[in-house]
């Protein structure tokens, strides 16, 4: 008796990136083949073509993803810094925003961060993430100028450091886990702000 034929999983564009994203992950980008993604997509390589023009294409979406995502962060902290609000305010929600992004899309802010520049596309993400570690500065610095850090915080350098402690979270946080995603953000915007902020007369945290 002939057996049927096996069914070959269907895949939208959407669902077609995660697999290339997390087979990126797994392999790295210049170990994965365009045969690695189709089969762990489940389809032939040639299904593939209907979606996008090759694995660089893919890359570039989910890196470009992975930016806006970033940007999505740290505009309302901008505006908020625009109408006058108070610098340290909006230090707060770019780093509980842009912990939030990770949180929930783990998989591509691991790929966007992993890029080493060896393409141009690699290139275009890591000027992304210079820009927004540039505007992050902007916003630490207008909080030192109003008197809202600790003396001799170095603005360049705590964004590093800040968003350091942020993207680590790539190297074990892992979805459906004990902790959920609202005890790490409230965690470390916590850890951030104590960090950064300078102590009032009245403050007893020494």
């Amino acid at each position: 008796m002939t057996k049927p034929a096996t069914r070959r999983r269907q895949h939208d564009a959407k669902s077609l990136l995660r697999v290339a994203i997390r087979t990126f992950n797994d392999r790295g980008y210049d170990g994965t083949s365009m045969d690695a993604i189709a089969a762990a997509a489940g389809i032939t390589k040639s299904s593939i073509y209907h979606h996008v023009s090759g694995k660089e294409a893919l890359l570039g979406q989910a890196l470009d993803h992975a930016a806006r995502a970033l940007d999505d962060a740290l505009l309302p902290a901008e505006e908020a810094l625009a109408t006058h609000a108070r610098p340290i305010d909006a230090v707060e929600t770019v780093v509980r925003r842009t912990t939030a992004a990770l949180l929930k899309d783990v998989e591509t802010i691991t790929l966007f961060l992993r890029v080493r520049g060896n393409s141009a596309t690699e290139r275009r993400a890591i000027e992304a993430r210079r820009a927004f570690d540039g505007r992050v500065a902007v916003l630490l610095q207008a909080a030192a100028d109003a008197g809202e850090l600790s003396d001799g915080i170095d603005p360049a350098l705590m964004t590093r450091l800040v968003f350091g402690t942020v993207n680590s979270l790539v190297e074990w946080y892992r979805p459906g886990g004990a902790l959920t995603p609202q005890v790490i953000e409230d965690h470390v915007v916590a850890l951030v702000l104590d960090g950064l902020r300078r102590r009032t007369d009245g403050d007893s945290r020494q």
